[in-house]
């Protein structure tokens, strides 16, 4: 071992030997959020304190030693707001009363915290009012902690980013090896929750920005249906794709997550129906959940990386033996047909959706697309110093979206992505879920040739798209390791499917139990 991969083992252990009495005890910083309600609950343990106990740790290594940069701010008002919940409570309280919740930093607070986007256009005046899913999270009694680092814009400016860089925030690197890059775009999120930064975040997805990050950094990760959880308040790419979820270090953190911000808002015209299907989804926790589930497993998803591979097989091996009935092969069909139509959806959506966003936000310098450009152009060396705004220039092409090429882009996209594709996989074998690889191991970060996944290069993969472009749920959770470095399996299904996917996902989680906490390493070991 090596002189720099002794100290961060030395570093790890030191946390560990440091970390509060009550996060060693189960009530900090990997616990989950029954153990710490249980704590709250019999009076050993308060939010104020569990909510110093994640600012402390924020400071001592996402600032300090191990240099993470998951976290862009930290709320003011979060220790205030901890205690007044302290002050309040009952013993009838919902599952995040008083639990510290990190935010992707494209999501609106209507508070002294910013919302950039990790543009530092976005810099300066905080928006007007929280999102929707921060006002259900305060609803709830959850203390919002922070805002969390992201591939700037979402990862939409640029084809060759680096994924979780920002302008506001640099680069996030991920908490198993540090040289190894998170996954956008939300990127902070994930980072955070798996080095127990906060129990549980927000992040958000278009395609991809959950699913990878949580797979990556060796978390769960649900990206719900369209229209189940309200992106009112969210900086947008894409009205047709965009989702908020959960991400957590296990399903049922995730689930409860999920229950507090889905149903319906009459600011998203999008979740009209979310509350016919929004429900209590810890109900569907169900550790026998895999028996008599029937799984096709997608291997044209799979194939890309040896190690995603190898951890796809042992987890369907786990998931036979549990009761399941996997049918491998299935064929999903179309494919290899959804990245035009849907690349050309996206820029249409953005250049409509984040000129009709900016127009919420007061005291800012830029109002449009152009203005953005013109910015970037501007603060080259903020801004550009690693990569261009080649997506941005894009979209500002495009015309409204009453254009035949947009229409006829959009149906064609939801067409082969819905119904003959994952509706027509899923009737063909009677299929509750569809399977496949989240993503290969973390790949390397790099400033100069940007992200190894986008393109459909070979060696990574990834299986975010159908589900993203069709707007059906999907959920990762971890499975396996590669060197050290977390692998995740994904599950995908029909629209509103959470239930069904979140039954599966705890059934396995619970009897393959692949969840490791971070060792922050230099590097591979």
């Amino acid at each position: 071992m090596s002189h720099r991969l002794y100290a961060r083992s030395l570093f790890a252990a030191a946390l560990l030997a440091s970390a509060p009495l009550a996060a060693q005890q189960g009530g900090g910083e990997y616990a989950s959020i029954a153990q710490l309600q249980q704590r709250m609950d019999a009076g050993s343990l308060s939010s104020k304190t569990l909510t110093q106990d994640f600012l402390d740790r924020i400071r001592r290594i996402d600032q300090g030693e191990a240099g993470l940069h998951a976290v862009l701010q930290t709320n003011p008002d979060a220790l205030m707001i901890a205690a007044a919940l302290d002050a309040k409570r009952t013993k009838q309280h919902g599952p995040l009363y008083g639990i510290p919740v990190l935010l992707k930093d494209n999501i609106d607070t209507g508070d002294r915290e910013q919302t950039t986007a990790g543009s530092l256009a976005l810099a300066g005046a905080p928006a007007p009012q929280d999102a929707t899913v921060v006002a259900r999270l305060r609803a709830a009694g959850a203390v919002i902690l922070g805002k969390t680092n992201l591939s700037e814009w979402a990862d939409f400016r640029s084809n060759h980013a680096s994924s979780g860089w920002s302008g506001v925030g640099g680069q996030t690197r991920n908490p198993y090896a540090l040289d190894r890059n998170p996954c956008g775009s939300s990127a902070g999120s994930g980072t955070a929750v798996a080095a127990g930064l906060a129990t549980v975040a927000l992040g958000t997805e278009t395609d991809g920005s959950i699913i990878c990050p949580a797979s990556m950094n060796g978390i769960v990760g649900i990206k719900p249906s369209v229209g189940l959880v309200s992106r009112a308040g969210i900086v947008p790419i894409s009205h047709n794709q965009d989702t908020a979820g959960p991400m957590a270090r296990d399903v049922a953190d995730a689930a409860a997550l999920l229950t507090v911000i889905a149903g319906s808002d009459p600011r998203d015209p999008a979740t009209i129906d979310a509350d016919k299907h929004a429900t209590d989804y810890t109900k569907f926790l169900d550790p026998n959940g895999l028996k008599g589930k029937r799984i096709g497993v997608v291997r044209a998803l799979a194939g890309n990386e040896p190690n995603a591979d190898r951890v796809l097989d042992a987890a369907i091996a786990t998931m036979k033996a549990q009761g399941a009935i996997v049918v491998d092969p299935v064929t999903l069909p179309h494919l290899k047909e959804l990245g035009d139509p849907e690349m050309t959806v996206l820029l249409y959506d953005f250049k409509h959706d984040i000129n009709a966003y900016l127009a919420t936000r007061t005291g800012l310098a830029v109002h449009t697309l152009a203005d953005l450009i013109a910015f970037d152009t501007a603060h080259t060396a903020q801004e550009m110093a690693w990569f261009g705004q080649e997506l941005f220039e894009q979209a500002e092409t495009k015309g409204p979206l009453t254009d035949k090429a947009y229409l006829d882009a959009l149906a064609k996209a939801k067409q082969l992505a819905g119904p003959e594709g994952i509706d027509a996989a899923l009737k063909a074998q009677h299929l509750d879920a569809l399977l496949a690889p989240s993503w290969g191991p973390a790949f390397m970060t790099d400033p100069v040739l940007g992200d190894h996944i986008v393109s459909g290069d070979p060696t990574i993969g990834g299986a975010s798209q159908p589900a993203a472009v069709a707007g059906y749920p999907s959920i990762t959770v971890p499975a396996g390791w590669a060197h050290g470095l977390p692998v995740g399996i994904v599950l995908f299904g029909a629209k509103w499917s959470e239930p069904t996917l979140i039954s599966i996902a705890y059934g396995y989680e619970q009897h393959s139990h692949a969840w490791q906490q971070p060792m922050f390493l230099d590097t591979v070991r």
